[in-house]
């Protein structure tokens, strides 16, 4: 989901969605001038300081680089702790219709009308017209239900207090977003959208016959032995060991802190819902990026980006993952994802060679792509 906090530094109108405090977060696009590379991690240390020096009650970073691994920790934080990773949950989804097509049980190119008749309908919307691929790939032009005002002031803003425990069902999730017109014709833009992945996950349902939860944690999860990885459902708390979570519900970073760890996570279903930490997700783009978990013809497809804007050139987007080069010219493919009170990165090098997946625990304050160019790029954080 978006946040007004991302749009510093990604394609603001699109990936914003007009929120005014976390929801899903895309990913966030580099920024800031290039630094020589380090063999050590201080430059990391340093924007995990930087973060909580802003403010953010605690951060995390894991990295491995070439079988290596380092932890950085600052403030109220612990190296294994778990965390919502909210959008980072997309690519855990576009995997698994990859490898359903891999099966031949579907195609991505297929209508949406054909998997799901009758309800992408209202309002200009037409399931018809749209395929698999242009909702992984955020094509479709379907309206973001995080858009929604009425969604966002229950959901993110201070109805949340009195709405966290509230189970949303996917279908309804997609009935307000089709309440909506369309935010362009399929296949003519690009625009990030979390209904989108509802969607996606509804179709992995329909495919298989189960909840979108249990083939992913058939085919990612427990292959990958990712012990700390969840798909929690309507479960309200985070395993432990984690953190609190923490946020302001509204766009004025000098509001009131409220503990928002506790929540439904059902609001984000597979656009969003996901539980983690640093270690798996590194060990999970690892695997994706190597071509563990798809077959050399689905990689080429998710792998194949569309632009985002022609402003932002060096960011693209493939089907549930994000590519970007940074600006000391490192090209990185990943995703980032934010829910109340967690903000996350986890990003990979082509080869697997170097990874990272971060972490803070707020969602008002705190600069993640710091984290990112500080990692890959040896970029020490603004003073």
């Amino acid at each position: 989901m978006s946040s007004a906090r991302t749009a510093r530094t990604v394609v603001a109108a699109a990936l914003a969605a007009g929120l005014t405090v976390t929801a899903l977060a895309a990913p966030a696009l580099a920024a800031g001038p290039a630094a020589p590379a380090k063999k050590d991690h201080a430059a990391t240390q340093a924007a995990l300081r930087a973060a909580v020096d802003a403010g953010v009650p605690g951060a995390v970073a894991q990295a491995r680089v070439d079988g290596r691994a380092w932890t950085g920790t600052a403030g109220e934080r612990g190296g294994d702790d778990r965390f919502r990773v909210g959008s980072i949950t997309k690519t855990f989804t576009a995997t698994v219709l990859l490898q359903l097509q891999a099966e031949g049980r579907i195609d991505l190119d297929d209508p949406v009308e054909k998997w799901l008749p009758g309800l992408v309908r209202g309002n200009g919307h037409d399931g018809r017209k749209i395929t698999v691929r242009q909702l992984l790939n955020h094509t479709s032009g379907v309206y973001s239900y995080t858009e929604d005002p009425g969604f966002q002031q229950k959901v993110f803003g201070p109805g949340f207090l009195e709405h966290r425990y509230d189970t949303w069902k996917p279908r309804d999730l997609v009935a307000l977003a089709t309440s909506h017109a369309p935010a362009f014709a399929p296949g003519t833009s690009w625009g990030y959208s979390n209904t989108n992945f509802v969607l996606a996950g509804l179709v992995i349902e329909e495919v298989t016959g189960r909840p979108y939860g249990k083939a992913v944690e058939n085919r990612i999860i427990k292959p990958l032995k990712l012990r700390a990885t969840s798909v929690p459902g309507t479960r309200v708390n985070v395993p432990k060991p984690s953190s609190r979570a923490y946020s302001t519900l509204a766009a004025d970073a000098s509001a009131p802190v409220h503990d928002v760890t506790e929540l439904n996570p059902s609001l984000a279903h597979a656009a969003g819902e996901m539980i983690s930490d640093s270690a798996d997700l590194q060990t999970f783009y690892r695997a994706l990026i190597k071509g563990r978990l798809l077959p050399k013809a689905e990689m080429r497809e998710l792998t194949t980006t569309v632009p985002v804007s022609p402003q932002y050139p060096d960011f693209r987007y493939g089907l549930g993952i994000s590519w970007q080069k940074l600006s000391c010219g490192t090209e990185i493919w990943g995703h980032g994802g934010g829910i109340h009170g967690s903000n996350s990165e986890a990003y990979t090098t082509r080869d697997g060679r170097h990874t990272l997946a971060a972490n803070i625990n707020a969602d008002w304050t705190g600069d993640t792509q710091a984290v990112i160019d500080a990692e890959f790029c040896g970029t020490l954080p603004k003073p």
